[in-house]
């Protein structure tokens, strides 16, 4: 895997590559001009994830972006003239539950690709299941960086653990503070990403004052934070869910750390503003969605979300969104087979995106030249970091 510092996509390719079927469904769906309905043998996606327990909130919010991006494809007249439908299954991220759903889903001939799971390690136990079935793995929010290695039917369209975190690093340190503390859930997903955030920070002349692990269902941090505020650090970088991320910012200043607060990209997320209340204003992160793209078609999709929803779209829920019209696009064009698809997503070139625009996988089946854009909350909401 290429672990150099990633490129930002021209903005031309951005605009003038406008994905077609993402803005078409849209454009359909809204204004109620959706041509013949869609008929036939459905098409069938998987779907493999959170729907209850810890991370059930980051499943709703797929859940609501996917059934937009199902119901577009269908208002438009389908894939092909075939319906699509998602089979959802839920799997709270465990991987004792996301084996035997990709036993199910491999072992139904109707599902042509499967999305998710949420968590790397859910992903991975399963890859070998859906690498052996021949049925395309499209994990989305799967940033471990070996979960594209388990075969060749791992994609994903989130960048991995080390292009994440040295992003973050990156941002941090030139913008926010050299000295820093890092606090991380005990979790292989935070190890691995802390492990990978410190190495960046150190590499570029930062300085670790204190790097401390919590449980993923601890609620008190207050002694850990007082412990953190003696280290005297500039910036506390979270790598954390919304919920705990939340928690932590929270109960910061009731420990009397004043330092500047940085979070992972995992607390993009309407419920960390929500759950930390004003606590989380000021706060620094990253993502590669959002909504404030004036991009056209990132503009037609958050203007949909609104509508439906009433809320604001998250990089996650742009992401789910994106991982169904791709996979639609993808059947249609490898002829309604799992091998068809897995060989468009190899092989396409301008595979269309509201994430990133119109882009192809690299060799290691990850978005080229994927970029993030680094967010503050301002005002009780996600801004541009200007």
């Amino acid at each position: 895997m290429d672990t150099k510092p990633t490129r930002t996509i021209d903005r031309r390719r951005f605009v003038q590559g406008a994905a077609a079927l993402p803005v078409a469904g849209l454009l359909a769906a809204r204004r109620g001009r959706a041509g013949v309905a869609a008929q036939g043998e459905p098409v069938r996606f998987g779907v493999s994830g959170p729907l209850s327990g810890n991370s059930a909130e980051y499943g709703r919010i797929w859940q609501r972006a996917m059934d937009l991006a199902r119901d577009e494809i269908n208002a438009a007249g389908g894939i092909a003239g075939r319906p699509l439908e998602l089979a959802y299954e839920d799997t709270q991220s465990d991987p004792k539950q996301s084996v035997p759903v990709a036993q199910k889903f491999v072992g139904d001939a109707g599902i042509l690709a499967e999305l998710g799971d949420f968590a790397s390690p859910a992903s991975m136990a399963a890859s070998p299941i859906y690498e052996r079935g021949g049925l395309v793995q499209f994990g989305f929010t799967n940033s471990h960086p070996d979960f594209t290695k388990g075969g060749e039917h791992m994609f994903s369209t989130t960048l991995s653990q080390v292009q994440d975190a040295a992003f973050l690093a990156k941002t941090a340190f030139e913008r926010v503070g050299k000295k820093q503390a890092v606090l991380y859930r005990n979790t292989d997903w935070g190890k691995i990403t802390q492990g990978l955030y410190v190495s960046a920070l150190e590499e570029l002349g930062g300085e670790v004052v204190a790097v401390e692990s919590y449980l993923e269902n601890e609620r008190d941090f207050r002694t850990l934070l007082t412990k953190v505020r003696d280290a005297q650090p500039e910036v506390v970088t979270l790598i954390s869910y919304y919920t705990d991320g939340a928690l932590l910012a929270q109960q910061a200043p009731q420990a009397g750390l004043t330092a500047k607060l940085v979070a992972n990209g995992a607390c993009n997320s309407p419920q960390f503003l929500e759950l930390g209340g004003p606590a989380t204003e000021g706060v620094v992160t990253t993502t590669v969605f959002f909504p404030g793209d004036p991009r056209p078609e990132a503009q037609a999709f958050v203007g949909a979300y609104r509508e439906r929803y009433q809320l604001e779209p998250d990089s996650f829920g742009a992401l789910a969104y994106d991982g169904v019209k791709i996979l639609a696009w993808a059947a249609e064009r490898g002829g309604f087979e799992r091998e068809g698809i897995r060989q468009a997503l190899a092989e396409g070139t301008d595979i269309p995106s509201v994430v990133y625009g119109p882009f192809r996988f690299a060799e290691d089946r990850r978005v080229e030249n994927a970029a993030m854009v680094p967010i503050q909350v301002k005002g009780g909401a996600f801004a541009a970091f200007a």
